[in-house]
């Protein structure tokens, strides 16, 4: 039998770790790159900053029934647990490869953007962009293989660096006194139908930011205290991404108005020039390579759980749930990462982001629906957190998933027909798997 001792994961991880993989998981270079973005969409402070605490509110809300799922079913692969649980092996079987690809991407993407900002610092090694984001890739691994706990040591010290380096950033900003806050120009555009619809694309551009809030669940089985850790770690965590993220803008609008912010492609290295002069470019390079360092550890992790759990139920080959000594899962490991080295190869991530925006909506909506279900279902499970103020907490996650999915689905077709055309060929490929479980 597969799940034998020795295919254990060890329960080795702590409270600072899950901490340090929800901020590692969540925040990377988006934060410097999306308020040029956003700022164009909506072209008004108060607005911009009441939708970043949008987005923080609606994570916040998830993070509220994640608690209660992960607690309840502390199981490596987090999401695809509690919808198998609740829907039963096809739903599981779904949702769990549709996360899988959604986490698996990720790695490949920021082993190139991390070579492509050594480039910026190094112009010599322009031609060996792919190169390095291999060498990059092969080191992770290496690291990875040699166990769990200095892929944990790894993450809590990254992590914290970059939080260091950002509430750096905005202190820098702050104390910057040669340019103040300029008026906000009354805007009378806030009924616009335009700037309605800027609204829900600048939204959809924000959840892509705190994507990865959810990321200590993959790790529950691995957990020293799981019913303790976990809903502590989820609420303190996204509440310190949203305090750094609202910082962040309210920061650089302190720089530079609005109309200069929405000008620009990277608003990190514009208001770093304006503070540091010429070497404001290189400080901000400097704080990506090390969020980006942080988040691929993250993404390095995650992946395999996912692949261990689906394996441990039938639905990928026996070998996964393969277990080293340093409580890696080795197997699964190996898979993901040859999918990322498949992926840097060749370097077209603009499809499968689109994608991965999808599929991440999708599980969580799903995993939401779970609660209520298994609630019902299931009222004697024992759960050692409960949901604050269920069900209507989890109702709006649900509707505020539908909703941004809607949108999602308006503004990008082709993706959804891609996730459309899986979902079809994937029955066929369940039953298979199922029968020879059997």
């Amino acid at each position: 039998m597969t799940d034998s001792k020795k295919n254990q994961l060890q329960k080795t991880l702590g409270f600072s770790f899950n901490i340090a993989v929800l901020i590692g998981g969540t925040i990377g270079v988006g934060i410097l790159r999306t308020p040029g973005s956003i700022a164009s969409l909506l072209d008004n402070y108060w607005l911009i900053i009441a939708s970043w605490l949008f987005g923080g509110i609606f994570v916040l809300i998830g993070a509220n029934s994640y608690a209660e799922l992960a607690t309840m079913l502390p199981k490596a692969g987090g999401s695809y647990n509690y919808i198998k649980r609740a829907f039963g092996n096809y739903a599981g079987f779904l949702s769990g490869w549709f996360d899988y690809i959604t986490n698996a991407i990720p790695p490949a993407f920021y082993c190139i953007v991390i070579s492509e900002y050594i480039i910026i610092l190094f112009p010599d090694l322009k031609n060996y962009s792919t190169e390095m984001a291999i060498s990059l890739l092969i080191a992770f691994v290496l690291l990875h293989l040699s166990g769990v706990k200095n892929g944990s040591t790894i993450q809590q010290i990254t992590s914290l660096l970059k939080v260091i380096c950002f509430f750096a950033l905005v202190v820098a900003c702050f104390m910057y006194s040669g340019v103040k806050l300029a008026p906000i120009p009354k805007d009378n555009s806030l009924v616009q139908i335009g700037l309605l619809f800027g609204f829900f694309k600048s939204l959809q551009l924000i959840i892509g930011t705190y994507n990865g809030w959810n990321a200590v669940c993959f790790f529950a089985e691995e957990n020293d205290d799981p019913s303790k850790n976990i809903p502590k770690s989820l609420y303190s965590g996204v509440l310190l991404v949203i305090a750094i993220y609202v910082l962040i803008n309210v920061a650089f609008f302190y720089i530079l108005p609005v109309e200069n912010i929405a000008k620009s492609s990277l608003a990190a290295a514009d208001v770093a020039n304006i503070i540091f002069g010429k070497n404001g470019a290189i400080i901000v390079t400097v704080i990506s390579i090390f969020s980006l360092i942080s988040i691929l550890n993250a993404f390095m992790m995650i992946p395999p759980r996912i692949l261990y759990g689906l394996s441990r139920d039938g639905f990928f080959i026996e070998k996964g749930t393969t277990v080293n000594k340093g409580g890696t899962p080795i197997v699964a490991l190996l898979v993901s990462s040859f999918f990322s080295l498949f992926l840097i190869c060749i370097g077209s991530f603009e499809v499968l982001f689109s994608f991965a925006a999808f599929t991440s909506i999708i599980v969580w909506g799903l995993a939401y629906c779970s609660l209520l279900k298994l609630r019902i279902s299931e009222p004697n499970l024992p759960r050692p957190y409960r949901s604050l103020w269920y069900p209507w907490t989890t109702i709006i996650a649900i509707i505020a998933s539908i909703a941004l999915l809607i949108g999602f689905v308006y503004s990008d077709p082709k993706s959804f027909l891609i996730i459309i055309i899986i979902t079809l060929i994937s029955y066929p490929l369940f039953l298979v798997l199922r029968k020879k479980k059997k």
